[in-house]
């Protein structure tokens, strides 16, 4: 399965948030996954991709040209595009499924695309987890669910969404959706 996922890349973030990303980063290289992520060689961008490589999970980067130059060298494949929509469009289009670590806009923003696309195109196959870690997504889901309640949005917008907790949530997702079916 070929995992993408969403993170920050700012760094002197709170452990709890690089154990996460470490946590997910392992689980997908011990369990024969790859990685699809930002390409970054900063904050949980780079833990991810550290644990899933040292795991021996294949690591593809997709980075913008105006951000080749921080491209993490540990990456087995490195795409450039031309944006960052351009990145988004990509990692939706390769990945089987996606997780979202806490990140800042960008983060949200790559979640929130994903979303509308799974809805827009009633896939309902691919999941998105969201790592929850410390209540930091409390508003977006709020908002999210709110929205599904109302008649200006299709229900299932929350169905494709699943809210971790904490990091062993996550893992515990994780290992119902790789399931066979």
């Amino acid at each position: 399965m070929k995992i993408a996922v969403y993170c920050s890349s700012r760094t002197g973030l709170p452990d709890e948030y690089t154990r996460a990303a470490e946590a997910v980063g392992q689980w997908i290289g011990n369990n024969g996954h790859s990685l699809i992520y930002g390409g970054v060689n900063a904050g949980l961008m780079h833990s991810v991709a550290l644990a899933a490589h040292s795991a021996g999970a294949e690591v593809t980067g997709i980075v913008p040209h105006f951000f080749a130059y921080r491209a993490d060298p540990l990456v087995d494949n490195l795409i450039e595009c031309t944006d960052l929509s351009e990145r988004k469009a990509l990692m939706i289009r390769n990945a089987d499924a996606f997780v979202v670590l806490p990140g800042g806009l960008g983060t949200i923003d790559e979640w929130m695309s994903t979303l509308s696309q799974l809805v827009v195109n009633c896939d309902r196959h691919r999941k998105i987890v969201v790592a929850n870690i410390g209540g930091i997504f409390n508003p977006t889901i709020t908002q999210i669910a709110q929205l599904a309640a109302s008649p200006l949005a299709r229900s299932e917008m929350m169905q494709m969404s699943v809210i971790a907790r904490s990091c062993d949530e996550t893992i515990d997702i994780l290992n119902k959706i790789s399931q066979p079916k």
